[in-house]
């Protein structure tokens, strides 16, 4: 490909790589740029090792399914260590420390570097947004759907099978009241499988005459879990089960022969100038490579800042663009927090036919609870490691054995340490967690802006506020209750509440709002020929939702507008 493209994207991560891939398809010439590794491609054999053979790749034919297998482990340290796991917001050398943000204590902010970015270690949940918190945007929901249909089309998302643990969800949430919901555009509360970007389930799953070995290196989903660690089950790149962008849009775009994406870059400026009519336009970036500190300027037409809710806006502010009061502010967070029943034996035999629930199998989120107005709530299935790390080590209540659980609602509540720790996990095998996930309100005061002290190589550091509304705390009660209601009524004999903290970082969204910062088409009201293709260009929370698949819808529409605009 030619070394002077007409569009560079920033971030290679939910966005970035949907808009390559639709711009590739017009003929239009596009490079992405990744801070962090890539793996997968014959280029970096050692990602984490050394610079690799190669500054960028664009040719499909680098891809490799085995070498993908390799690098991505089901060891939980190996790949989640926020700071030398694999998946983590930090350079591909992972001797050097993570790349530094300015968070308040008792706060996870879980992100990932890389191709890909943070769809290597999500849950793969690609449910619309609701019709309702749509309706407060300056585009209609009606205009999202043919572009939504395109991505559930293309990644693809197809609804979860039902395991034991959605099994007996569904059980709970029918005693609870609640109905299915039978519709994707949800504007009434009710339970119903996660769609969700991940294969279906390998026909040959229950034939004795394949091993789990052979199953793995066959196309569909082995329902073996660990879908935060990438899940690098398949027969080729592109058709492994999970379908991050690492290996749906990602070779889509790369087959268009007009897509180059280079990892190991960081973007530390955005460029511009300005136009004969006197307005200022994008014109390329300054970068930086992350193993040898090199810096140099790339030139384009056009620049799409695809980077995240936290890096988006830091670029924005260090690179000296016109100030804007919303650059950075209306961070939304999907306030959550997570409750945990304990089952018996004899329940669990009377409801499923098994003594045990065995959370780890199947897709990690499989199963959900859609309620307009306050939000949702999902199944989690994370394996015994980060289910005693987030489930029981991770809360903003304190230690259980200090405090109770300071209501009749719960057992137990916050973290647990000792023997009760030792006997949570004990029981684990026949435990049902569900999520509740709050339509978090916008708020002006929470926010991403740069620390006025800490600079790294990049450029001052990000620093980020949240605390949410006291809407988003009556919200989030609400469904916390709804949520211990669906486990005691499914027949949990104990039920914990993690009580997670305000800053336990997913879900990001709205720093960069279409309507303030953005326009319609996602292109910056104050600088020309600058687009935002993340999270970040989301109006609100979406209603509860995870974002993922709204963010490429809008990346796909964003991509279209931009090429109508700038490349007729």
């Amino acid at each position: 490909m030619k070394t002077d493209p007409d569009v560079i994207v920033i971030g290679a991560g939910g966005g970035g790589p949907v808009v390559a891939k639709e711009l590739g398809e017009l003929g239009i010439r596009v490079l992405v740029l990744e801070a962090g590794p890539w793996y997968g491609n014959k280029k970096w054999h050692e990602p984490n090792e050394n610079r690799g053979i190669t500054k960028e790749s664009s040719n499909p034919g680098d891809l490799d399914g085995s070498l993908y297998r390799q690098q991505l482990t089901r060891l939980e340290n190996d790949m989640n260590d926020p700071l030398s796991g694999k998946f983590r917001w930090g350079a591909a050398d992972r001797r050097r420390t993570p790349w530094y943000r300015n968070i308040p204590d008792r706060a996870l902010l879980w992100q990932s570097a890389g191709i890909g970015g943070s769809t290597m270690h999500y849950y793969a949940n690609s449910p619309r947004a609701f019709p309702e918190a749509i309706e407060e945007w300056p585009i209609d929901y009606e205009e999202l759907i043919p572009y939504y249909e395109k991505v559930e089309a293309t990644l693809p998302v197809e609804f979860a099978p039902t395991v034991s643990k959605e099994a007996l969800f569904y059980y709970g949430a029918e005693k609870a009241g609640f109905s299915m919901n039978q519709t994707l555009n949800v504007t009434s509360s009710g339970y119903r499988p996660q769609p969700n970007a991940i294969l279906p389930p390998n026909e040959h799953l229950m034939d004795p005459n394949y091993s789990m070995e052979e199953l793995s290196h066959m196309e569909g989903c082995t329902l073996s879990g660990h879908c935060g660690q990438g899940c690098p089950y398949g027969p080729s790149l592109e058709k492994m089960a999970k379908r991050s962008t690492t290996v749906s849009y990602v070779p889509l775009a790369m087959k268009t022969g007009n897509v180059s994406f280079r990892p190991n870059t960081f973007v530390t400026k955005v460029l511009t100038e300005y136009s004969a009519s006197g307005k200022r336009e994008a014109t390329g970036v300054q970068i930086r490579d992350t193993w040898t500190g090199e810096t140099e300027e790339l030139r384009a037409t056009v620049v799409v800042m695809a980077a995240g809710c936290v890096e988006t806006p830091r670029l924005w502010l260090n690179s000296d663009l016109p100030y804007n009061p919303w650059v950075g502010r209306g961070l939304t967070n999907h306030y959550m927090d997570m409750v945990t029943g304990t089952f018996d034996e004899e329940t669990l035999m009377e409801i499923l036919g098994s003594r045990s629930v065995n959370p780890f199998i199947g897709h990690t989120s499989g199963g959900r609870l859609d309620y307009p107005g306050l939000g949702m709530i999902e199944t989690i299935g994370e394996s015994p490691g980060l289910s005693a790390q987030l489930l029981f080590g991770f809360s903003q209540y304190g230690y259980n054995s200090l405090h109770g659980s300071a209501s009749d609602m719960w057992d137990q509540r916050g973290r647990l340490v000792g023997s009760e720790l030792e006997k949570a996990m004990e029981d684990y095998s026949r435990t049902l967690t569900l999520s509740a996930i709050t339509d978090d309100e916008v708020q002006f005061h929470n926010r991403v802006e740069l620390d006025p002290h800490i600079t790294d190589e990049h450029g001052k550091v990000p620093c980020v506020h949240y605390e949410p509304s006291k809407k988003s705390k009556k919200r989030r009660e609400q469904l916390t209750k709804i949520a211990t209601d669906i486990l005691r009524q499914a027949g949990a004999t104990k039920v914990h509440r993690t009580d997670l903290p305000s800053n336990y970082f997913i879900h990001l969204q709205s720093t960069m709002r279409m309507g303030y910062v953005v326009d319609t088409t996602c292109e910056a009201y104050q600088v020309e020929r600058l687009y935002v293709a993340d999270n970040s260009a989301d109006y609100n929370a979406l209603g509860g939702p995870n974002p993922t698949l709204t963010t490429q819808a809008l990346a796909t529409r964003t991509a279209e507008l931009l090429a109508s605009k700038y490349f007729t």
